[in-house]
């Protein structure tokens, strides 16, 4: 798998390209300086010859890795079929056999009496469609969502997303009543655990039904059974099963994000199965395309009230993304991949809490299955009142650097961007798992090294 040696200078030459033609929009590629060349499983080949260990995995998007065999093998077939790549809505036999391999995955009750609808490739579009579905079917306007939440870059996605800085520049919705997530490190009523997750449970069934709490009925509650670009934050699942109960007595539509932990990320197929739930509507997008772009929403029957087109787009039709998406579904659900996530992620998290003990600047360390979050903090600083240290998002993108000089490729989010994201595929094994841990500890290591002889560049806020 090595680079031929004129990939190396072509490598410079596109980030050169890529800084002088991309608009300042791009993301990734100014963290990840890395040309990709050529991948298979959890590794990456740079055109510099360099192999990397990628836990970034598309953000979550390549449940079985770059260029699994049964992907390939799908692909390929649809493409010596002569079967179209294009045909907007209509049937073929490629969308029923998605259809019916993600109905099996489904909780039961959703399998039995739900409908599906195709968006637009990405899972923004099905988040609008969500939120659309629910407004027509209530005949309400406003919508529930969290601080901490991430949905997407479109106008109600956006609405609904907690980034105070991201929505800044457009005209946020006016009608989203924004609640409190529960956060262990950062509990917003000072407590954390169980006690911090009842009393945001409260809080928000006493919004609903003070009728002087200035909070009109909504056409929905949205959430993410575990926040991910809010800092890798799993609620308990008490919480989890008093929202469905808090919406379900007010007739509330219940609308689940699982764009990124769906199809086995966080140990369960669907994170919601871990506390028991039922939500009514399920917005599924990432690894249900096999790596390829696909989107749709799961909701009850009762709520299906579109008129023809209420919502459309023109690649809803996806067939190569259809045939991925159920050669992967299938792959993860014979091969109990969501298992062998709960496996390997609950033994990552004992190792990193345990280095954790050894370094000051690690605040916590949360996670599900395979979707772990290490947030970075201020050793030095003088904690809040309930405890926490401040965010250190310097450290945070020296940790990153640091990780990718040893071959680790790895994502940031969270508070002021300050919690380290592990999102490996499903079929990390266990030397690849080790060798992710080793390579984060040294990193982190040299960036507490490497920061402590820098000068401070003012707080966090």
């Amino acid at each position: 798998m090595a680079a031929p040696a004129d990939d190396f200078g072509a490598g410079e030459a596109i980030l050169r390209r890529q800084s002088q033609r991309e608009s300042a929009a791009r993301a990734y590629a100014r963290s990840l300086p890395v040309v990709p060349v050529r991948a298979r499983g959890m590794t990456v080949e740079g055109a510099d010859g360099r192999r990397y260990l990628d836990c970034l995995s598309g953000a979550g998007t390549l449940a079985l890795g770059h260029n699994h065999p049964v992907v390939l093998e799908a692909v390929r077939q649809v493409l010596d079929s002569g079967a179209p790549l294009h045909v907007l809505d209509m049937a073929t036999p490629l969308k029923d056999a998605f259809t019916t391999a993600l109905f099996e995955t489904l909780p039961r009750e959703l399998a039995e009496h739900g409908r599906i609808q195709f968006c637009g490739p990405a899972g923004t579009d099905a988040v609008e469609a969500a939120i659309k579905l629910a407004r027509t079917a209530t005949g309400r306007g406003g919508l529930l969502a969290f601080s901490g939440a991430y949905h997407g870059m479109t106008s109600a996605a956006l609405a609904a997303t907690g980034d105070t800085a991201v929505r800044a520049s457009v005209d946020a919705d006016a009608r989203i009543t924004r609640l409190p997530y529960p956060y262990d490190y950062r509990c917003p009523f000072g407590t954390g655990g169980e006690r911090g997750a009842e009393l945001s449970a409260r809080w928000t069934a006493h919004l609903l039904d003070d009728p002087k709490g200035g909070v009109q009925p909504p056409a929905a509650m949205l959430l993410e059974p575990v926040q991910g670009e809010g800092g890798v934050i799993p609620p308990p699942d008490s919480w989890m099963r008093r929202m469905r109960e808090i919406t379900a007595a007010r007739d509330i539509p219940l609308i689940a994000d699982e764009v990124q932990t769906g199809v086995g990320r966080t140990g369960t197929f669907w994170a919601v199965e871990r506390s028991g739930i039922v939500p009514d509507v399920m917005v599924l997008s990432k690894a249900i395309g096999g790596s390829l772009p696909l989107a749709v929403i799961v909701y009850r029957e009762e709520l299906d009230v579109w008129r023809p087109g209420a919502h459309a787009g023109t690649f809803r039709g996806n067939q190569l993304a259809m045939a991925a998406g159920t050669a992967t579904l299938r792959y993860v659900r014979e091969n109990a991949l969501h298992v062998r996530a709960e496996t390997v992620g609950t033994r990552m998290l004992c190792r990193l809490r345990g280095l954790a003990a050894h370094h000051a600047c690690v605040g916590d360390v949360r996670g599900r299955g395979l979707m772990i979050g290490v947030e970075l903090v201020d050793a030095e600083a003088e904690p809040d009142e309930f405890g926490a240290l401040p965010a250190a998002p310097h450290l945070a993108a020296r940790v990153q650097q640091e990780a990718l000089r040893r071959g680790l490729i790895i994502e940031l989010g969270g508070r002021h961007g300050s919690v380290v994201r592990l999102l490996p595929p499903l079929t990390i094994t266990d030397e690849q798992a080790q060798a992710v841990l080793d390579r984060l500890a040294e990193a982190i290591e040299a960036a507490a090294v490497a920061t402590a002889h820098t000068p401070a560049r003012g707080g966090t806020g």
